[in-house]
């Protein structure tokens, strides 16, 4: 059987061909919910509210979806034997749009697109319609705007 198989600690794919007579030993993960205190050069930081024990997790580990967190939002961090691997993205964030053009009055059904900027400082792809205070909805795996959020 043909695989691919990351390696969580180096993020690096490994392409194998496993025998049928191998057996591949179950790793132990544990998903437990922590904040995310902050993110600085290199590393994302992050707090057990539990036993206040905090984490880091490289950002190439984590990838672009890092640009979606939020401070003191949660987030399921993976760990194996305490320490960090990855963090489970959510499906969507909702965030504010900080800056952006205005919309051209009568061009909404071309379906163009515009940048954003949201509060995070990530900048996205929205429709001409969103305006600066908007909070929008991302899928943080893709960098996609998916809907305008209702406040």
């Amino acid at each position: 059987m043909k695989t691919r198989i990351k390696n969580l600690l180096s993020a690096k794919n490994i392409d194998y061909t496993f025998k049928t007579n191998e057996t591949v030993e179950v790793a132990q993960i544990d998903s437990i919910e922590m904040q995310f205190l902050y993110k600085d050069g290199q590393n994302l930081h992050f707090m057990n509210e539990r036993s206040y024990q905090q984490y880091q997790i490289p950002l190439s580990v984590v990838g672009d979806a890092a640009d979606f967190f939020q401070e003191g939002k949660k987030y399921f961090v993976y760990l194996q034997k305490d320490n960090p691997l990855t963090v489970r993205p959510p499906l969507s964030v909702k965030l504010k749009v900080v800056a952006t053009e205005a919309g051209i009055k009568g061009d909404r059904v071309t379906g163009a697109k515009k940048p954003a900027k949201l509060e995070t400082g990530v900048e996205v792809q929205v429709p001409l319609f969103v305006k600066v205070g908007d909070t929008v909805s991302v899928n943080p795996e893709t960098g996609e705007y998916v809907e305008r959020v209702k406040t």
